[in-house]
């Protein structure tokens, strides 16, 4: 399934966190043209890593 952006949720918490310059610019960028926060768009492209994550294969 593709990432698509999605509106912003209610309920939430802070954290910080810091992200590359690089990073930041490249999200900037795809959020630009659409109705939703840089915290969305984060918040989404973790739920969808999450999502996404291939299952870990047990140690030998």
């Amino acid at each position: 399934m593709a990432f698509q952006i999605r509106p912003n949720k209610k309920e939430s918490e802070n954290k910080t966190i810091h992200f590359p310059l690089s990073l930041i610019e490249r999200i900037d960028d795809a959020i630009k043209d659409n109705d939703v926060t840089f915290s969305a768009f984060v918040i989404q492209a973790c739920e969808y890593a999450l999502d996404n994550m291939e299952p870990e294969s047990p140690e030998p």
